[in-house]
């Protein structure tokens, strides 16, 4: 008998035919240890790069300050705290900015700026790897010429911006958030002066990790133009190991967001012990200025191993590195195998990349430590020669 929901059902076997059906998994952490379905793993899915969430100066911070566990309403209907604004004014610093603004997550950060500053008038220009929140936001802007360019691909880039006669906006990531490289913010800043284009960096996965140590402004720092960059969109909840996202640019930018952003005004604030808990955070890391330095000699150390090995992993040079396996049933039955040895990484497939594209990323973080790293290179290197992958 045919039912309302044939259509869901058929969805949901192809998904199984293909590899590409998801499941949710219970995590817990207990004693600072990472648990998966019960079991004990070392975590290397997570994207708490620099260990914060977890830091004791910050959860003791904010276990003293909860007053209210939301303000169950917009901003703009029951008023900001005085927190949001302090986190607002370092975060603007933070990104030499004239002024920032807070949304509950980056996600709604990249929907709000694109949905708000596009018009009819705006070719788009994004980098055929940026983030499905860059992809959807482009889906709802008022734009109607969307223009995908080769990733990382600047020539591509040009030869589209010289044939175009509209107004142009250029839409990046810093680092890539499935492939770990590095955008070209160098020159994607030549191209956007040249062509007269706004330039929007979701910088959400090198921010508080990459930059000038004690500041740590993410890639546009890490070039020297974070000047040059006009909308900076980033998280909270990644390298900072907290949670919200944030929109760091003019004070023209932000007077227009607070006002048509319908991302920002139909949404309820994010609590103020959150922001509490992130301008902690940025306290923390400026006064513990090696924390980066020394995650960076274990990035270098993690990624020569893998090439030494022969895994391919791109042109990685972040703390996102993808092994590009290719086949979906093979990449999850390898992440598979690699639980089972006490190891989590997550296989990675369509739709969150293109088909045949399979891989295990690998997110490091500063809480691993070095026999865990050197555990984790044995096990590869054993499955990645079962499965003929190097």
């Amino acid at each position: 008998m045919a039912s309302k929901y044939d259509h869901i059902y058929d969805q949901l076997q192809e998904y199984r035919e293909k590899n590409l059906y998801r499941e949710l998994s219970i995590t817990q952490i207990k004693d600072n240890s990472f648990y998966l379905r019960k079991k004990k793993v070392i975590n290397l899915g997570s994207n708490d790069y620099l260990g914060l969430s977890q830091n004791t100066t910050i959860l003791s911070k904010i276990r003293d300050s909860i007053k209210q566990v939301s303000p169950c309403s917009s901003r703009l209907i029951s008023g900001t705290s005085i927190n949001v604004i302090k986190l607002e004014r370092i975060l603007a610093n933070h990104r030499s900015s004239e002024n920032a603004l807070i949304y509950p997550t980056g996600y709604m950060a990249n929907l709000g700026v694109l949905t708000t500053i596009s018009s009819k008038e705006h070719t788009i220009f994004s980098d055929s790897l940026n983030h499905s929140s860059i992809i959807d936001a482009c889906r709802l802007s008022k734009s109607n010429n969307i223009k995908i360019f080769q990733h990382n691909d600047l020539d591509h880039l040009e030869k589209l911006l010289k044939h175009s006669h509209t107004k142009k906006i250029i839409v990046t990531e810093g680092v890539f958030s499935m492939d770990g490289d590095i955008a070209r913010l160098d020159m994607l800043t030549e191209l956007a002066k040249k062509y007269d284009s706004i330039l929007i960096l979701d910088d959400a996965h090198s921010d508080f990790v990459f930059g000038n140590f004690g500041n740590n402004g993410g890639i546009s720092e890490s070039f020297g133009v974070e000047n040059d960059v006009d909308i900076h969109i980033s998280s909270l909840s990644k390298g900072l190991g907290c949670f919200g996202g944030y929109v760091a640019s003019s004070n023209l930018i932000t007077e227009i967001l607070i006002n048509k952003s319908r991302q920002f005004i139909y949404t309820s604030a994010i609590p103020e012990y959150l922001c509490l808990a992130a301008i902690t955070a940025v306290s923390f890391l400026r006064k513990n200025k090696n924390i980066q330095q020394k995650f960076f000699v274990k990035i270098k150390w993690f990624i020569d191993q893998l090439n030494q090995l022969g895994f391919n992993i791109g042109t990685t040079s972040s703390q996102i590195i993808p092994i590009i396996i290719g086949d979906e049933k093979v990449a999850s039955n390898f992440s598979k195998e690699l639980f089972k040895k006490g190891i989590f990484i997550q296989a990675i497939r369509f739709p969150t990349v293109a088909l045949g594209k399979a891989r295990l990323r690998i997110s490091l973080n500063t809480s691993l430590q070095e026999t865990h790293l050197e555990y984790v290179i044995n096990c590869l290197d054993k499955l990645g020669k079962k499965y003929n992958i190097i």
